[in-house]
């Protein structure tokens, strides 16, 4: 995640976890915000209905997990369920025409969950204590996505991956996600993380050295393309948890991941 805008947001919180909306239309006489005239949702039962959805519980030592259980859990399940019978279906398309199929992951919340941090940090950002956290190399998978990495994998599908997280955390990220069992080309050349300092040459509309101004969506859709025009595959899928990791074109078909915890434009 680079600076990401950390909102605890209702309407993602309800359409996600079917909470419904307390007191919803009914606003506080002479109050309104910047967006709407009526009272946003309450921070507090926000939280509630978060933990409700992914089963928030602290393990043996004390890290908050999601419960394989939770209305999370299946949500991702459902997800998993559909990418493997495309990626399948679209894989055997792709090299019958004679095309390199690649699929395209996310890593933050789609790869590597982060429940534990934003838990503790009451759902707020702080670029240092996010580094340390990102560095101790020990976050949980997102249930079912290194499975399906390593199924994209086994279909004959190049994975590559499309991370927000800086150059500096590329052992962590790498370290990290052996750990959960995500370990397909996991090297500098499937895995593109931002680079401020020596930024590659396809994204100089946006980038250069000691100058990064991309947007999420300007570096993401940017080295899709790299991946497609460059390289030379076809991205027959990509995974991520915002939209802005999906928008921008250059994949076939795109799978948003469940994440009411934060939001990043």
């Amino acid at each position: 995640m680079h600076k990401p805008l950390r909102i605890a947001a209702a309407a993602a919180a309800c359409a996600v976890a079917g909470a419904a909306l307390y007191g919803a239309g009914a606003a506080t006489a002479g109050q309104s915000t910047a967006e709407s005239t009526h009272e946003p949702y309450n921070i507090g039962l926000l939280v509630k209905d978060i933990d409700t959805y992914y089963g928030t519980a602290p393990d043996a030592n004390g890290v908050y997990q999601a419960s394989p259980s939770s209305p999370y859990a299946q949500d991702l399940a459902r997800i998993d369920k559909a990418a493997r019978k495309y990626i399948d279906q679209a894989a055997r398309k792709a090299v019958h025409k004679h095309r390199r199929p690649a699929v395209v992951f996310d890593v933050d919340d789609t790869l590597l969950l982060s429940l534990d941090y934003e838990k503790r940090y009451n759902y707020t950002y702080n670029s240092a204590s996010w580094a340390a956290y990102v560095n101790k190399a020990d976050r949980p998978a997102v249930f079912g996505s290194p499975e399906l990495v390593r199924y994209a994998e086994k279909k004959g599908v190049e994975v590559f991956y499309n991370s927000g997280l800086g150059e500096a955390q590329r052992s962590a990220a790498v370290e990290n996600l052996k750990k959960v069992g995500a370990d397909v080309d996991l090297d500098a050349g499937h895995m593109f993380l931002k680079n401020a300092a020596a930024p590659p040459s396809y994204l100089s509309a946006c980038a250069t050295p000691g100058a990064w101004t991309c947007t999420t969506v300007q570096y993401k859709s940017g080295t899709r393309k790299h991946i497609e025009e460059d390289l030379g595959y076809e991205i027959i899928a990509n995974f991520g948890d915002q939209y802005s990791d999906l928008d921008g074109g250059y994949a076939d078909r795109t799978y948003k991941l469940p994440n009411p915890t934060y939001f990043v434009g």
